[in-house]
C-alpha cells in the first residue's frame, strides 16, 4: 500500500473538484456566487495542506512516480495564489458575458490538478498524464465562450498545435524509455549517465523530441506559433489563467525533465536551450513591437520572458536553476497583475484589448493607471521592482558560467523590448481618453489587484526571502 500522504493536497483538490462539479448541479443562475466561493475555500485548504506539510527532504511515493520536496512544495503555493487571483479578477468579467457557469471553476480546478501532478511528477507517465489533464482542461477553456467565433478558431489551433507537441513529448519520452527500460525519472538519470558511447546518438535523438515538445508548451521561439492567436482568441479571464499559472507547471516540467533526469546529457541538451533562448529573446521582443493588440504583444512579451527563463535553465547549474525558478515566480505575478488590469477595464460589450484602449487612463482612473505603472516598469526591469531583481539574477548567473556575450545580448533585446512596454505608459500619461473607461471592480477584487501589483515594488526592494528559498531548492542539487 502506498503512502498517501505526500499527495494529500492532489487527492484533496480532486475530491472538491467533483464536490464543487455535483454542488453545482442543485444551484440556480443567481446561486452561482456559491460555487466561486467553494472554488476560493478549496484553493485556501490547498494552500493550508501544502504549507503544513512542506518537506525539506524528498518524499517519493507510488513506486517513486510521486516526489514531494521543496520544488514542488514552492510551485504548488505560488499556482494556488495566482489562480485564486486569477478568479477573482475574473467574477465581474464571466458574469456580464454570462459566462458566470458552473463549468469555469470546475475546469480551472482540473487544469490545477494536473498542473500539481507535473510540478511533483517522477516518472515520464505522471509527467505526460498531468501534462494531458492540463492541456485538455485549457483546450475547454479557451473555448469556453461558445458564442465567440474567435475562441472556437483559437481553441482549435491550440488543441492542433498542442496535440502535435504532445506526440513530439511523447515520442521522446518513448525513445529514451527504450534505452533505458525505466519510466522513473532517477533510474533513467543513472542509466543515460552509465550508457556507453555508441548510443549517444539515439539519446540525443530522444532528447530532441522531448525539447521540441517542452518548447512547445512554453511557447519558446521557434514553437511559438500557436502563443498571440490563443491568446487574443480566448477571453481574457482565460488569457490571464493561461499566460501565468501554466507557466510555473513547465518551468517544473523542464527541471524534472532535463535536470533531474537527463542531467549527465547537459552538454548537449545546454547547446539547444541556448538557441531556444537567443531565438525567444529576439523573436518576442521584435515582434511584439508590431503589435495593436495588447493580449498580443503580451503574448510576445511571454515569449521574451521564457527566453531568460530558459536561458537560465541552460546555464546547468544551482544559481542558474535557482534564478530561473525566481524569474519563473516573478513574471506569472507580473502577467497576473497586467491581465487583471485588461479584465478590470474590459466592460460589458467592451473588451479593453486595444492599445487605444489605454489612451488617457491615468485621467479616467490614477489607480489603475498607477498599478499598471509598477507592472510595466517590472516587465522592463527598472531597479526598484522585482522584474529588475530577477533579470539581473539571470544575467549574474550568466557572467559566472562565462556566457558573458550571451548576457550582454540579453541586455539589449530588454532595452529593445522596453519600447513596447513605454508606449503603454506613455498612452496611458500624455495621451487623451478616446473613450470613458470602466474600471468597475468588486471591492475584493480591486484589494488582490493592488495587493498583486504593489508586491512588485515589495519584492524588489526586499527579495531576500524569496531569493534564499529559490535558492535552498536547489541547494542540496
Amino acid at each position: 500500500m502506498p503512502d498517501l500522504t505526500p499527495a494529500i493536497p492532489e487527492i484533496f483538490l480532486l475530491t472538491m473538484a467533483c464536490v464543487v462539479l455535483v454542488v453545482d448541479l442543485f444551484l440556480k443562475q443567481e446561486q452561482r456566487h456559491l460555487t466561486f466561493w467553494l472554488t476560493q475555500l478549496t484553493l485556501v485548504g490547498l494552500f493550508l495542506l501544502t504549507w503544513n506539510g512542506m518537506q525539506t527532504t524528498t518524499v517519493t511515493t507510488f513506486g517513486g512516480s510521486f516526489i514531494r520536496d521543496s520544488l514542488a512544495d514552492l510551485l504548488k503555493l505560488f499556482t494556488y495564489v495566482v489562480t485564486a487571483a486569477v478568479l477573482f479578477y475574473s467574477r465581474d468579467y464571466l458574469k456580464d458575458r454570462n459566462l458566470f457557469k458552473g463549468e469555469y471553476p470546475v475546469l480551472v480546478l482540473f487544469s490545477l490538478l494536473g498542473m500539481m501532478v507535473m510540478i511533483s511528477a517522477g516518472s515520464f507517465l505522471t509527467l505526460y498524464m498531468g501534462l494531458e489533464l492540463l492541456s485538455l482542461s485549457l483546450y475547454a477553456l479557451v473555448a469556453f465562450n461558445r458564442d465567440s467565433s474567435e475562441a472556437s478558431e483559437a481553441a482549435i489551433k491550440y488543441f492542433v498545435l498542442g496535440a502535435i507537441a504532445s506526440g513530439m513529448l511523447l515520442y521522446g519520452m518513448s525513445i529514451l524509455y527504450g534505452l533505458t527500460g525505466t519510466l522513473d525519472l532517477a533510474s533513467v538519470a543513472e542509466r543515460l549517465a552509465a550508457a556507453p558511447e555508441h548510443g549517444r546518438v539515439s539519446i540525443l535523438f530522444g532528447m530532441v523530441f522531448i525539447l521540441v515538445g517542452l518548447a512547445f508548451k512554453l511557447g519558446a521561439v521557434p514553437f511559438h506559433m500557436w502563443m498571440p492567436d490563443v491568446y487574443q482568441g480566448a477571453p481574457t479571464s482565460v488569457t490571464a489563467f493561461l499566460g501565468t499559472a501554466p507557466k510555473l507547471a513547465g518551468f517544473a516540467m523542464l527541471i524534472r525533465l532535463l535536470v533531474e533526469g537527463m542531467d549527465s546529457q547537459q552538454a548537449s541538451w545546454g547547446q539547444i536551450m541556448m538557441l531556444l533562448g537567443v531565438l525567444s529573446l529576439a523573436i518576442g521582443n521584435i515582434v511584439a513591437i508590431a503589435q495593436t493588440n495588447i493580449k498580443r504583444m503580451l503574448a510576445y512579451s511571454t515569449i521574451s520572458h521564457v527566453g531568460f527563463i530558459v536561458l537560465g535553465v541552460m546555464i546547468g547549474s544551482n544559481e542558474g536553476y535557482s534564478s530561473a525558478l525566481f524569474y519563473t515566480v516573478i513574471y506569472a505575478l507580473m502577467s497576473l497583475g497586467t491581465f487583471g488590469i485588461l479584465i478590470v477595464l474590459s466592460q460589458k460589450g467592451f473588451e479593453a484589448e486595444h492599445l487605444d484602449d489605454m489612451k488617457g487612463l491615468n485621467e479616467s482612473h490614477t489607480w489603475l493607471a498607477f498599478l499598471m505603472l509598477i507592472l510595466m516598469a517590472s516587465m522592463i526591469g527598472i531597479p526598484g521592482t522585482a522584474g529588475f531583481i530577477a533579470k539581473f539574477w539571470v544575467l549574474q548567473a550568466l557572467v559566472e558560467s562565462g556566457h558573458v556575450a550571451l548576457a550582454v545580448y540579453a541586455v539589449l533585446m530588454s532595452v529593445i523590448g522596453a519600447f513596447y512596454y513605454l508606449r503603454i505608459i506613455k498612452l496611458m500619461y500624455v495621451d487623451k481618453p478616446e473613450r470613458e473607461a470602466s474600471g468597475r471592480q468588486a471591492m475584493d477584487t480591486g484589494v488582490v489587484l493592488s495587493v498583486n501589483s504593489l508586491s512588485m515594488i515589495a519584492l524588489g526592494l526586499f527579495p531576500g526571502i524569496l531569493t534564499a528559498t529559490c535558492l535552498a531548492v536547489f541547494a542540496g542539487g
